[in-house]
């Protein structure tokens, strides 16, 4: 039983029920910037190149067609689907930067904790107690 208490204790320890939630925002927010990367950034970018964008590839060697018609075969370097993710992990990137530095912002300093008032130290003490037996 014991080892069930420790688990749930660790599972619902406040960070990592922040982290949990913040992996699940990632992954939903991967996904608009995906979006927004294929349907926005890459038919802009696929204008200057008169092609889409994810289409674009270097062919090494040609393919052949086969009796359907589609091409087999075909060896090609995909750059333009390494470039559509590399905008995405950039907007991405960024986007967490600028949270993480916004939170950070956000966040009280933390203060030194004041120091404790000094008092005698165990020399001035014993002169004092040696003072107070002369008496």
């Amino acid at each position: 039983m014991g080892f069930l208490k420790e688990f749930k204790e660790f599972a619902m320890k406040g960070n990592l029920v922040d982290i949990a939630v913040g992996f699940v925002m990632g992954a939903a927010f991967n996904k608009v910037v995906s979006s927004f990367t294929g349907g926005i950034v890459s038919p802009l970018i696929g204008l200057v190149f008169k092609a889409d964008f994810k289409d674009l590839k270097y062919v090494i060697e040609e393919g052949t067609l086969n009796d359907a018609g589609e091409k087999v075969g075909e060896v090609a370097v995909m750059y333009g689907d390494f470039l559509t993710n590399l905008i995405d992990f950039i907007i991405v990137a960024f986007v967490m930067f600028m949270i993480v530095k916004g939170v950070n912002k956000m966040k009280k300093k933390e203060e030194p904790a004041p120091e404790a008032p000094k008092g005698p130290s165990q020399e001035e003490l014993l002169a004092e107690i040696r003072d107070l037996l002369k008496k």
